[in-house]
């Protein structure tokens, strides 16, 4: 079995953030304990849309949509945290802690394949 990047591990990772839930940079550097914050930024910089990699589910340590200019447009992560529940105010999630997901919370079966 071939070696997975640190991108397959911060994309695997993202996918499991439950819809209507958010996690950060640093929550899943942390947690795969290669890099730091930034790196995981740029590997979901770096995926492409339709991949199944939830990127708007990723935000700032403090709540905020820092992620928001890498998408189609400004708005479009908002918009699809909102279609999934999650209410944003002047780029910020609000009840960021409350909707706060840890990846040591639970990760599925596609983690389970690393």
């Amino acid at each position: 079995m071939e070696q997975p990047t640190y991108y397959d591990l911060v994309y695997a990772v993202a996918r499991q953030v439950p819809k209507g839930r958010v996690t950060t940079y640093g929550a899943i550097a942390d947690f795969l304990a290669l890099g730091a914050s930034r790196m995981v930024g740029w590997a979901l910089n770096n995926c492409v849309p339709g991949d199944g990699v939830p990127a708007h589910r990723v935000v700032n340590r403090k709540g905020e949509l820092s992620g928001r200019h890498h998408f189609a447009t400004p708005t479009l992560m908002q918009e699809l945290l909102e279609a999934e529940g999650v209410q944003v105010e002047n780029d910020r999630v609000v009840d960021f802690k409350n909707l706060f997901w840890r990846p040591s919370e639970g990760l599925g079966d596609e983690w389970e394949a690393f």
